[in-house]
């Protein structure tokens, strides 16, 4: 695996090392040992898969609080995806800034969310699949989110011609406090 920094510290996108031959090809997509000596979290506590089955889909902005808060490995498996992290770390020279990237089937890269980060995607094609690898087992009662489309943080979401599917849930998260926690 490859490990590659970006704007925010400690969110990372995390490229395959294929093997191919004519097989096909092999990538490892998850080393504990890998992970540790990146400095990111590798203990998992849970993985979970998100099925999307339609384009435009968006879920989001998620994330949980203290003391449950996660770290996520997000990759698409099938179908492709545009990933969004957003620092919501007290203290953090990043705070309120967003990185966001392309995730697919294809490529195989996933996006590495550290804990204090909310993450969201939206589908860019119909049947995206998203598998997460989590850090700490979900506490409903720490579940918290911030809205997709929130002024403040001004994230790029790719256009789409036609309506996003969103949760009512995630219409009614709020909007982002920097000044709050």
């Amino acid at each position: 695996m490859r490990f590659v920094g970006t704007a925010i510290a400690g969110v990372v996108v995390v490229e395959l090392e294929e093997h191919v031959d004519e097989r096909g090809s092999f990538a490892r997509t998850w080393c504990r040992d890998e992970m540790a000596e990146a400095a990111l979290a590798s203990e998992l506590a849970q993985s979970s898969l998100s099925r999307n089955t339609r384009a435009g889909t968006l879920r989001g902005l998620h994330f949980q609080r203290a003391p449950h808060e996660e770290a996520k490995l997000v990759r698409c498996t099938r179908g492709a995806i545009f990933d969004v992290a957003v620092d919501l770390r007290a203290g953090s020279p990043t705070r309120g800034q967003w990185f966001g990237v392309r995730l697919d089937r294809e490529s195989g890269r996933a996006l590495y969310v550290p804990e204090g980060c909310a993450h969201g995607f939206q589908t860019l094609v119909d049947e995206s699949d998203v598998s997460y690898m989590i850090s700490t087992p979900y506490a409903p009662e720490a579940s918290a989110g911030v809205r997709w489309d929130d002024p403040t943080l001004a994230i790029e979401w790719p256009a789409f011609d036609g309506e996003r599917t969103i949760s009512d849930r995630d219409r009614a998260l709020p909007l982002y406090e920097p000044d709050v926690g």
